[in-house]
């Protein structure tokens, strides 16, 4: 076996690609496209074929991947992929900037895809990544680039895969049976998983920062380095996929739904900055909190679209159970400095200083969440949004402040009801994740769950 990965591996070129398989040292390339729910789809190549062909030609994927829910139904309601259309294909276009090594896949590199209609009409601009893209363009046009960092909590039991489908995912076994938050010798338990979850990303290019455990039972999380924006929610897909592929090669399973139990949910603070044409940091000045003007109208644009932006932070039905009083999961819509009680918490000391939003779960899809922070950030610089006093004290039992949405559905309400959202992310966004809700929303209206059958079945 040979050693761990310390350092990151560089990024590969389709020359390295070609001479590594020349040596036998990789066989499969495999081209993968992040879907809404924020996970790779894709396929597997021969790599020889990936080399004569996909390389410059690409390839093709049915364009229902953007329009199905979790359980890879086809609905109705998205007017670029139906049964009326056909379900044609998109392109799939190789972003060779990000061809890697896959160390839990032996034989294998991976490679992220960018999406196009094959007419040549242009990027489907529903794609998560084209629509982070398109608010970075938008940022641009003000001399300023984003960077972001996201950190995901998960839950990790001892359970593989199938036997918690077969449970029902009930009476599963938490990798640690107590609160091992910063514990050493709790998390010790699980090392060897962490340990090979961080080696390995740094083969695949990734920058691994720290290992540390969390509240809930069998709860850790892994951070990475901060990267530009685009670059930091491509490591983040790669990360969660590839950390699920080595759980189940060791017979475990690892979740990062938002609240799994009633115990902590898992969440994915969101860590984010703005730098200037020289690279500076563009939030960091004399002003509150050693915040520029700049910094104050971006923080000031955050506050103001949250509400609004919430499907972006908090997509699913299970998304909002998180958001409890006392829980480290936000409440209030308030910001502070070192203050985790807040929404907002500005962190960090002179060009690191940034912001983390404490909103999404680890269930988010990390393009559509940068993204809205890019819009919010926007929203506030162009409209020259001026910044509430901070939060020195407890958020969660202030009583001003305008609160996380409630439930999925009101967030959905305020995301269809809202002028900001259409003019930011444009009609064809708007009414496609609009629709993944409302799809959620049926599903779940239809479904007899446990609370119900525990409460009902006798007693009622």
């Amino acid at each position: 076996m040979p050693p761990a990965r310390t350092t990151p591996s560089p990024p590969l070129s389709v020359e390295e690609l070609r001479v590594a398989v020349d040596a036998g040292e990789i066989d499969t390339v495999v081209l993968a496209l992040t879907d809404m729910q924020g996970r790779l789809q894709g396929k597997r190549f021969h790599a020889p074929f990936f080399l004569d062909q996909v390389v410059s030609g690409g390839s093709e994927g049915c364009n229902y991947l953007l329009a199905v829910d979790v359980d890879m139904n086809t609905v109705d309601g998205y007017p670029m992929s139906s049964w009326d259309r056909g379900y044609g294909d998109f392109a799939m276009v190789p972003d060779l900037n990000t061809l890697r090594r896959m160390p839990w896949q032996p034989g294998s590199a991976l490679l992220l895809a960018d999406l196009a209609w094959l007419d040549g009409s242009g990027d489907v601009v529903a794609s998560p990544r084209q629509i982070l893209r398109a608010q970075l363009d938008r940022l641009a046009r003000h001399g300023l680039t984003a960077y972001a960092g996201t950190e995901l909590e998960f839950v990790l039991y001892r359970d593989s895969y199938e036997d918690a489908w077969r449970s029902g995912y009930r009476d599963l076994t938490p990798a640690n049976q107590y609160n091992v938050d910063y514990s050493l010798l709790g998390t010790a338990r699980v090392e060897p998983l962490l340990r090979r979850i961080r080696t390995e990303m740094a083969g695949a290019g990734l920058t691994p920062e720290s290992a540390k455990g969390e509240c809930n039972l069998g709860q850790h999380e892994i951070a990475f380095r901060y990267d530009e924006a685009v670059a930091c929610a491509d490591h983040h897909v790669i990360y969660k996929n590839g950390a699920k592929e080595i759980a189940a090669q060791e017979g475990m399973a690892i979740t990062f739904m938002a609240k799994p139990n009633a115990r902590e949910g898992n969440s994915c603070h969101v860590h984010f900055s703005l730098r200037d044409a020289d690279g500076r940091s563009a939030m960091l000045g004399d002003g509150p909190a050693h915040l520029s003007q700049t910094g104050q109208r971006v923080l000031a644009g955050l506050l103001a679209t949250m509400r609004e932006f919430c499907l972006f932070f908090a997509p699913n039905i299970n998304s909002y159970k998180r958001y409890q009083p006392g829980s480290f999961a936000p409440t209030a819509l308030r910001w502070g400095v070192d203050n985790r009680t807040c929404a907002l918490r500005v962190v960090g000391h002179g060009q690191g200083m940034r912001v983390e939003n404490r909103v999404p779960g680890a269930d988010v899809n990390p393009y559509l969440a940068i993204a809205a922070l890019v819009a919010g950030a926007v929203h506030g610089i162009e409209n020259e949004l001026e910044l509430e006093p901070q939060c020195t004290g407890d958020a969660y039992s202030d009583g001003d402040a305008d609160r996380v949405p409630g439930t999925l559905r009101d967030a959905l309400a305020l995301w269809e009801s809202s002028e900001l959202v259409r003019s930011s992310f444009g009609d064809e966004v708007t009414t496609h994740y609009a629709n993944n809700a409302r799809v959620e929303l049926a599903a779940f209206d239809a479904a007899v769950t446990d609370w119900e059958l525990t409460r009902g079945f006798e007693r009622l």
